[in-house]
């Protein structure tokens, strides 16, 4: 496993480079963590001055989780403070003031938002995504000290396309009783998302970018995926590069899951893929996720597979947090805060490899804010 800590994203395309220095890659030993930096760190006049984020609480579990996130931020003194703003997934469209409040502010953290199944209200989340041009969503999926799952060597990092393909909104009834869905590759935002798996697995020390595809069947979508991987993957001769089809991709998902670092992937595999990997890793309630574009940030739960509106969770007030707050810690990295991002990070780690205060997902009856009350415990603060 890379010596690398959790995934983030960078605040802009073209400081991508410069940013992943500072913001690590996978899954974070403890001992490392635990070790100082032989370099020192040197901040630039001003950058301790605290920073606003854009907190939207969103459905279900969310205002639990992202409250777990705001009681831990204060206890740990982080230099950062939330503009909160109420949405929720039945809306049509996300209110203005908080697409002004997220351009402003650069970075958001999110809870989950409904979306309705059928009829004839829009996923605000997609939304989200095209009105701030989050063209990659990334999420981590890796295994966790001290919580056993049957494959203890997954690490693995999909990158999602998150703009166009099966997600284009583009679907009208032709005759009543067909239904015509289209779905839109482009050059451009194929070889973007290219480019930035290549640019991450190049900058994280990883080894391998797949990319994941059906260009079996769409030859001509999924063809100009393809051909877009492979032209950027010529300008990294130290990454290596493979391919799978997507229906054998979560067929050795669940068999060999070694087998993957980096994995690219069109809109739709890509949540597929993503929720495969998170369950395989310790489910969906403990993998770190975030959505990035050249101006903006949003960070949430990884992967979300059906836990946003689990009424029992919010009932019981049993929902993990964990993934959310290494949400967090990706965000604290992302605002070039390495040091408070490092502290987060080794405090839940420490709690999930304990094992005392776990929720039911993971095996343990403990409630949302008894996780949380460990977490601050683990601070020292």
């Amino acid at each position: 496993m890379a010596k690398l800590r959790v995934a983030s994203l960078p605040r802009q395309w073209s400081q991508l480079r410069s940013a992943y220095r500072v913001f690590g890659g996978s899954s974070g030993d403890l001992h490392y963590l635990d070790q100082r930096r032989s370099v020192t760190y040197m901040p630039r006049p001003g950058d301790g001055t605290p920073r606003p984020v854009t907190l939207i609480p969103g459905d279900g579990i969310g205002p639990l989780v992202t409250g777990a996130v705001v009681q831990v931020m204060k206890a740990m003194h982080a230099p950062v403070y939330f503009e909160t703003y109420e949405v929720s997934g039945k809306m049509d469209r996300v209110p203005q003031e908080v697409m002004d409040s997220i351009k402003k502010n650069k970075v958001c953290l999110k809870g989950g938002l409904a979306t309705p199944v059928g009829g004839g209200v829009s996923s605000l989340n997609v939304q989200l995504r095209k009105e701030l041009d989050l063209f990659a969503s990334l999420v981590h999926c890796f295994n966790l000290p001290g919580l056993d799952t049957r494959h203890d060597d997954v690490d693995i990092v999909v990158i999602r396309e998150n703009t166009e393909g099966e997600y284009s909104g583009l679907e009208h009834e032709v005759i009543p009783g067909v239904v015509e869905s289209l779905k839109v590759i482009t050059k451009f935002c194929s070889e973007r998302i290219a480019k930035y798996a290549f640019e991450y697995a190049y900058l994280n020390g990883r080894k391998t970018v797949t990319a994941v595809h059906k260009a079996n069947i769409m030859k001509l979508a999924d063809g100009l995926f393809l051909e877009s991987c492979r032209d950027i993957a010529k300008r990294y001769p130290s990454i290596k590069y493979n391919e799978v089809i997507v229906d054998n991709c979560c067929m050795q998902l669940v068999s060999r899951p070694s087998q993957f670092d980096v994995m690219v992937t069109p809109n739709l595999y890509g949540t597929l893929v993503a929720n495969t990997a998170a369950g395989i890793a310790g489910g969906t309630g403990v993998m770190p996720g975030g959505n990035v574009g050249a101006e903006h940030a949003i960070f949430e739960q990884g992967a979300s597979a059906g836990n946003v509106g689990n009424e029992k969770l919010v009932i019981q007030k049993t929902a993990n947090p964990t993934a959310l707050l290494l949400s967090s810690a990706m965000l604290l990295r992302h605002l070039q805060f390495p040091a408070f991002a490092d502290k987060l990070e080794k405090a839940v780690m420490g709690v999930v490899a304990e094992g005392k205060f776990r929720t039911k997902d993971l095996g343990g009856l403990s409630t949302t804010q008894e996780v949380v009350d460990a977490v601050i415990d683990k601070l020292g603060v």
